[in-house]
């Protein structure tokens, strides 16, 4: 059968910017899978998306205007059910073939069509046939439906379309956006499907300012996206649209010179690109006075609030440039570059004011404004949460770095907060932290500290830098133990997806802190430290937090490419230091690279389901108990081969500990081989089971080595 390349595409208003590149996809890809599905399209056809600002498309390769027929076998009933005794058709049998179009006037010869085959405990009867496959038409209709029907719209929209003008009136249409017109092109041949109260046709519009005819007229599907660029001025490809504008915002901010580049942010690139229809990048910019302000607080203002690319220079120090993506493309754009830069002025001023107003006042003069501010119904207020993190940050630095890192995590603890109670924060929460830094700087307290209030909320998300300081790592501590601790505490845990809190988030913070920066602290020894200091605002959920945590560090461990084997070997001794994890990851790799490791994790394996059975046993052995030749060469190469393993792991050598235990395979074997352990001399047994118990405790000082067995 010949084929032709498919063009679908639908022409709306403006659609969501955040959401334009997650639609577009959806859309060709439920598309193309229907089509597929229906026999209309080959399993490799190539799907293209096209996603702009008014249209979501698809162009499918290879697409059949009829699919082929399929020979289909279709189970009826049981032998028993539908035939009698005679061997004759009963009344069910012949309703069931009536009702899939089989010709029953001669029952005989329509029984003698049918199959028997085992099915289960009896013969079933099965009815061949075939059915015709889809016409194109019927099938993208199909697809289409089921195309807009699964598009991740959040919330739709309901508008009037008028009718055609034989029946007048209205009708409702419920979409993410009115609907304008729709395409369905197979080859240079118009499908007549419809959707949304449109029919399919060939016709589109292009740049509401810029195309040079109206409206667009595509003669082939093969054709769509350089007519639209052609006759619509419109780049239809939302890939080549975003790498169109990064191409633009290099060269326009190399013309600037000095190193300059455009901030980088990869969501606002996004939304720009779902923005614009024909990017045509400006250089603009605002008056040097406003580089007072932080620059973080310029950069958010002109990247959130007006989508402009600010330039950087060779430092990263902000530059009174910015760039910014028009979608139109006049011959004069002093008036756009004019009007942007009116816009902005505004903007940069507010925020100027901002920071000018926040400075009169200290932070300390804002510390008792928290316990005005509610944090949680059940645990108090911003102050009463303050006063908890800052005797975690007291008791956390007093163990880590003794009085003086106390003192200072106890003040920045103390002050962290207090920035939410700013002008500046207050239009701009992302900045909370950054100006509490800026703030404290202000106020001549020390850079310790200063870094320690901006950093306490690090790492905020994976691949986040970690704070930059010892106090800041404190603090941090503090404030992410002190929101998993309390929310436990009252049983506000994460379920499914549903996460409010980010406990989560918290969670990879707190673990991800402790094994870089190797806390010298246990997790049990932190927890036990947090939760005292809610008093009794919490009840219990201690071991649920710690198994949450732990099962977060699994997770987090396997992402990074250790196997699950590996990961429950170590994590099932629940390692108190969580630096000590990595180190003992890498040791149980290398362990299980040797050649020795599967049996002796076997008989590792082995030996736990022994100890089990026996209950208690005491890890101490009567030489003079030793009776067979295998049990007292194990007890000798035992004696030599684990006070060296027990040095090397106390020197934190975890690799070759193991390593060092693999010379035990072959005595025991040799023990399992030729020593019955429940000897039934009650000393023997002791003494036998006491020898295993030494060795299985100076096995698993690492980590579970049973959990490598297979």
């Amino acid at each position: 059968m010949t084929t032709q390349n498919l063009l679908v595409e639908l022409f709306v208003e403006e659609l969501p910017p955040k959401a334009l590149n997650k639609l577009g996809a959806a859309f060709s890809t439920v598309l193309a899978e229907q089509l597929k599905a229906q026999g209309l399209a080959a399993a490799d056809a190539v799907v293209t998306a096209f996603a702009s600002p008014r249209r979501l498309a698809a162009h499918v390769t290879g697409v059949l205007a009829q699919g082929a027929d399929k020979a289909v076998q279709q189970k009826l009933m049981p032998v028993a059910v539908g035939l009698d005794a005679a061997g004759n058709a009963t009344p069910a049998l012949l309703k069931k073939l009536q009702a899939l179009g089989a010709d029953v006037n001669d029952p005989a010869a329509a029984v003698a069509a049918l199959k028997r085959a085992p099915d289960g405990k009896a013969d079933a009867l099965f009815y061949d046939s075939i059915v015709k496959g889809a016409s194109l038409q019927a099938g993208l209709q199909k697809a289409l439906e089921e195309a807009l029907a699964k598009l991740p719209i959040p919330k739709v929209m309901q508008y009037q379309l008028e009718t055609d003008c034989e029946l007048p009136g209205w009708s409702s249409v419920n979409f993410v956006r009115p609907a304008h017109s729709l395409i369905a092109l197979h080859g240079s041949t118009v499908v007549p499907v419809k959707a949304l109260g449109l029919t399919a046709s060939n016709s589109t519009q292009g740049h509401r300012f810029e195309a040079k005819v109206s409206p667009v007229l595509v003669p082939h599907a093969d054709q769509y996206a350089d007519t639209l660029k052609n006759d619509g001025s419109v780049i239809a490809s939302f890939a080549e649209r975003r790498a169109e504008i990064v191409r633009q915002l290099q060269a326009a901010a190399a013309k600037v010179g000095n190193g300059a580049r455009p901030i980088e942010d990869e969501a606002l690139l996004d939304e720009v690109t779902a923005l614009v229809e024909r990017p045509n990048v400006l250089t603009c910019e605002f008056e040097t006075e406003f580089l007072d302000v932080p620059q973080e607080c310029l950069i958010l203002t002109m990247k959130a609030n007006q989508k402009y690319f600010p330039l950087i220079d060779a430092s990263g120090k902000l530059t009174n440039r910015f760039l910014v993506v028009s979608n139109i493309t006049p011959d004069d754009a002093s008036l756009v570059i004019g009007g942007n830069e009116r816009v902005v002025r505004p903007r940069l001023a507010d925020a100027k004011f901002f920071f000018d107003q926040d400075r009169k006042k200290t932070l300390e003069s804002r510390v008792e404004g928290l316990s005005k501010v509610v944090y949680h119904n059940k645990l108090g207020t911003q102050g009463e949460r303050m006063a908890r993190v800052c005797a975690i940050a007291q008791a956390i630095g007093q163990q880590v770095g003794g009085d003086l890192l106390a003192k200072q995590a106890e003040q920045a603890a103390r002050l962290a907060k207090t920035d939410l109670l700013t002008d500046m924060v207050g239009e701009f929460p992302e900045l909370q932290g950054i100006m509490g830094g800026y703030y404290a700087r202000h106020d001549g307290l020390s850079s310790d500290v200063a870094e320690a209030i901006e950093d306490h909320y690090k790492p905020r998300f994976a691949g986040d830098d970690l704070p930059r300081n010892n106090v800041g790592l404190v603090v941090a501590l503090a404030d992410k133990l002190e929101t998993l601790v309390g929310m436990f505490g009252i049983g506000n845990v994460p379920t499914g997806d549903k996460d409010p809190f980010a406990l989560r988030r918290h969670a990879l913070g707190v673990i991800r802190m402790l094994i870089e920066k190797d806390v010298d602290l246990g997790l049990p020894e932190l927890l036990a430290l947090s939760a005292p200091v809610f008093g009794d605002k919490i009840a219990g959920g201690a071991d649920a937090l710690v198994d949450f945590i732990y099962d977060r560090l699994s997770g987090s461990l396997r992402e990074q490419g250790f196997s699950a084997q590996e990961v429950d070997a170590v994590m099932a001794l629940r390692p108190a230091r969580l630096g000590q994890v990595n180190p003992c990851l890498s040791a149980v790799r290398a362990f299980a690279a040797l050649p020795e490791s599967p049996a002796l994790a076997a008989a590792n394996k082995r030996i736990g389901n022994i100890l089990k059975k026996a209950g208690e046993v005491d890890a101490h052995v009567n030489p003079a108990l030793l009776q067979e030749d295998a049990e007292k060469g194990l007890y000798a190469v035992m004696q030599r081969l684990l006070p060296e393993s027990e040095a090397q792991f106390k020197a934190g050598d975890y690799t070759a500990s193991l390593q060092t235990l693999a010379a035990l395979r072959a005595p025991v074997d040799a023990f399992f081989d030729d020593v019955m352990v429940n000897a039934e001399e009650m000393d023997l047994r002791l003494n036998r089971q006491g020898l295993l118990k030494s060795l299985h405790v100076a096995m698993n000082r690492v980590a579970d080595l049973s959990r490598l067995a297979a």
